[in-house]
């Protein structure tokens, strides 16, 4: 390791008092020891000889070391005290004292250790031979011996005390120079060390036996010791880099979470521990953001031109650098003096700063994706317009307001409709016209109660949901409130307009839940316009739809039996060629006396009859049956047939589906079913299997009106899907709202990422369709390109095609041969088209 020691200036103040009474103890030490060897000097060529050869040992014991650095200081394991032993053990103590104080200057000159670091290393040292020729003292020690066995016990006494007495000093002053507990730091080791004591009170007893017997073999000592050393040595650094390894992928492993503070912050306080550095910042390019600390706090967290680092010594730096090239940020370590990595280091620090980039990535790309969900989510509930709630959000927490009350008072709900509305947009321009909307929108919001919800439900349609009231009378004097305040005249561009409305009041029924209420409000609402009224009430004896309503109900189980459903198709088509890609089946009851009857007026009635079965297997059947009627033509395409939620709560569902593609010789990739996205997490727990041997068995699921649902992540989290469709809502808005195509930008680079087709619904104009391709979408329905209509029918368009083209019903974007200049999201995208279903050559 190419380390340069700490410098004496950056020595921690806390030690000073520590390494002060370490050296003041030494220096007394030294003058006793020299005081006595005066007394007592060496008297023969033997005695200078061994004082010599002391020295010169205890000097050889500080050179060759075992070094680990810890942060900027380089801390060594030596064999000073194995040396101190056999100078006690053969010579008097204070000749020992005085030889180590020689020997271990001279060592520090040589390695040019800092003047703080080599004084302490000297005196330390020369307190353990003191401790250590005390210990032998006490025991009545001769030398030499008169057995050779009764030397054993002593040198284990005085080689127990010197290690001890070594580890006392030593560990305290380590623990403050890195900050760190003086127990973790005895912890830390702890059978590496006692293993390399026992190893060198072995080779102290070694030693000491060889001069008993012939002083000549000494000289085998050396490479003796030397090979021990390198043996431990290599052992201590082996241990180093296992831990080293094992803290990489712990550290690692600790930056796997999405939040992106977390991840800085855990790198901070985490590489600080794994690299040894005093203090670590890490630097994001993309935000402009530093984050700095040590292994134990941050202590900035903000924007990059803020207050710099206070730490004066050497950086090392490491960028972090995207699989893409893209440069993602700096890591850099600090340290209070100059360092230099080792190999295994440097390794260990480009790893860290990889997983790093890595994590910050990913952390970064979930909250774009969580924010554009939000956005997403908000987009999807509220009015672009006016800000308020929409009618699917009103529906969504009225059916949860309604599910909730008991004895909380009255729940009812006023449904408002401006007057003449159309002469504003017509006269004045649709611009006044939204700006007459806004104002609604604002007095609305302002004179509703706190509790109350304000919602626009399209056009100049608003609702609120008033809660709470004490008495259903009190909605009608609430009501009459609201509409005075439309009353008030606007000032538009110096003109002052008056807005008139009418508005129709229901309490909440017993049954028929949110879906009812609007109902019976617009029942309402039209009693007063009709009446000429600014207010009405509902009334059931004006409702003529629930008698209709039960008449079909009644007439359910014949039309099943009778096979009065039928299933029209509409055409999915490839918005940049035109051609056919699939058809969605769209069910149509035709009734004897009442003529064709919308889904929307019959779906709720059969879920609740219990032939959703019937109806289901009925509706699938002729699906299939077109599709293969359309396969035998030439035209193999997919057929889309939407699915009740209620049908996947039933496990014989899959089951069915697959029965009826068996009987129709039809493969599963050729059936897509639609989920609804309005599917309730609880409902998802069950539906889980179903979904799961559907998708196993090759039928492909789409997610039908994405972006509605008030969950519409957390839902795609959970769906196997292959497909999305984009709400028609958000397409027929597209032109006049930035909020609308955002939504519909998010979920097609979402489809994107997930490798999902994304579909839009409700494409009625070239404009659309243009707009949804340039914004990466392949793939719409609507009526520019065909209404929904029979299977013949449709084959009949098939055949003939658009422009002598069969198979398509639209003329392409491009001429064949022409260059086009693709938008940046239609060329991040280019290679998706190919997961399409295509027609044949």
């Amino acid at each position: 390791m190419n380390q340069t020691q700490r410098d004496d200036n950056g020595t921690d103040q806390r030690l000073l008092p520590l390494l002060g009474l370490v050296a003041v103890s030494a220096a007394v030490a030294a003058v006793v020891s020299l005081l006595d060897a005066f007394r007592n000097p060496p008297d023969s060529l033997a005695e200078v000889a061994t004082v010599i050869a002391l020295t010169f040992t205890i000097t050889i014991s500080l050179i060759v070391t075992a070094p680990i650095r810890i942060r900027s200081t380089t801390h060594a394991t030596t064999w000073a005290e194995t040396a101190i032993v056999l100078g006690v053990a053969i010579a008097p103590t204070s000749w020992v004292v005085l030889c180590t104080g020689i020997g271990l200057a001279v060592a520090v000159r040589i390695l040019r250790l800092p003047r703080v670091k080599g004084v302490f290393a000297v005196s330390k040292n020369m307190l353990v031979a003191v401790a250590a020729g005390m210990t032998l003292n006490a025991t009545d020690w001769v030398w030499p011996p008169v057995e050779p066995h009764h030397m054993i016990l002593p040198l284990a006494a005085a080689y127990a005390v010197a290690a001890l007495f070594d580890q006392a000093l030593a560990i305290p002053v380590i623990a403050l120079a890195t900050r760190t507990k003086v127990l973790r730091q005895f912890r830390d080791d702890w059978d590496l060390r006692l293993a390399g004591f026992a190893v060198r009170f072995v080779v102290t007893v070694v030693t000491l036996l060889i001069l008993l017997a012939d002083s000549r073999l000494l000289i085998a000592v050396p490479p003796l010791v030397l090979s021990l050393h390198l043996a431990y040595a290599t052992r201590i650094q082996a241990r180093a880099e296992q831990q080293a390894w094992q803290r990489l992928a712990h550290t690692t492993d600790a930056l796997n979470v999405i939040d992106l503070t977390e991840v800085l912050r855990t790198a901070v306080t985490r590489a600080a521990d794994l690299l040894s550095a005093d203090e670590v910042e890490v630097e994001l390019h993309a935000g402009h953001r530093v984050v700095r600390g040590s292994s134990e706090t941050i202590s900035y967290d903000g924007d990059a031109d803020g207050p710099l680092s206070t730490l004066n010594g050497s950086v090392i730096s490491s960028e972090m650098v995207g699989h893409d090239g893209s440069r993602v940020g700096t890591l850099r370590l600090r340290f209070h003096g100059p360092v230099g990595l080792s190999e295994r280091e440097q390794y260990t620090l480009r790893t860290f700063a990889s997983a790093l980039c890595t994590a910050i990535r990913n952390a970064s790309a979930y909250a774009e994706l969580n924010r554009a969900a939000e956005e997403h989510a908000h987009a999807a509930a509220h009015d672009a317009l006016t800000g308020l709630i929409n009618r699917r959000r009103l529906m969504e927490r009225g059916a949860e307001l309604l599910a909730g009350r008991h004895a909380d008072g009255v729940t009812a709900l006023l449904l408002i409709d401006l007057n003449h509305f159309k002469e504003v947009n017509d006269t004045l321009g649709h611009p006044s016209g939204d700006r007459v909307l806004v104002e609604v929108a604002d007095r609305l919001r302002a004179s509703a109660g706190g509790n109350d919800l304000v919602a626009r439900l399209g056009g100049d349609e608003f609702a609120i949901l008033f809660t709470g009231l004490p008495a259903p009378a009190i909605a009608t004097h609430r009501a009459d409130a609201l509409l005075a305040v439309l009353h008030e005249p606007i000032n538009l561009d110096g003109m002052r307009i008056s807005v008139e409305a009418s508005g129709g009041i229901a309490v909440a029924p017993g049954t028929g839940g949110m879906a009812e209420l609007l109902r019976r409000a617009d029942v309402a609402m039209y009693q007063a316009k009709r009446s000429g009224r600014r207010i009405a009430t509902y009334t059931a004896s004006r409702d003529t739809a629930d008698i209709g309503r039960l008449t079909l109900g009644g007439d359910l189980p014949r039309a099943v039996a009778e096979h009065e459903f039928t299933v029209n198709f509409q055409p999915i088509v490839d918005l940049a060629s035109g051609e056919v890609l699939a058809a969605e089946a769209l069910a149509r009851w035709h009734h004897p006396a009442q003529g064709t009857i919308d889904p929307l007026r019959f779906l709720e009635a059969i879920e609740r009859s219990g032939l959703l079965p019937a109806f289901a297997e009925a509706v699938l059947d002729q699906s299939l049956i077109a599709a293969g009627t359309w396969r035998d033509a030439g035209f193999d395409l997919p057929v889309a047939v939407n699915v009740s939620p209620r049908s996947l709560l039933d496990a014989r569902f899959p089951g069915s589906v697959l029965a009826r593609l068996r009987a129709h010789d039809l493969p599963s990739d050729r059936l897509i079913l639609e989920l609804t996205e309005t599917l309730t997490l609880s409902q998802l727990e069950v539906v889980d299997q179903v979904l799961g041997q559907l998708r196993d068995a090759g039928v492909r699921l789409a997610l039908d009106d994405f972006g509605t649902g008030y969950s519409s992540l957390s839902v795609l989290s959970r769906i196997p899907v292959h497909e999305l469709k984009i709400d028609r809502a958000f397409v027929m808005t597209m032109e006049s709202s930035n909020e609308a195509a955002a939504v519909i930008r998010s979920t097609v680079d979402l489809g994107r990422s997930l490798d999902l087709v994304v579909v839009a619904e409700g494409v009625e104009s070239e404009p659309q369709r243009r707009a949804l391709w340039e914004l990466g979408c392949v793939a719409g329905q609507g009526h520019l390109f065909a209404r929904p209509m029979p299977s013949a029918r449709m084959l009949a368009a098939l055949h003939r095609g658009a422009g002598g083209r069969p198979g398509t019903l639209a003329p392409p974007l491009h001429d064949a041969g022409s260059v086009v200049r693709m938008p940046p999201s239609r060329r991040s995208g280019a290679r998706r088209s190919d997961r399409l279903p295509h027609l044949p050559a």
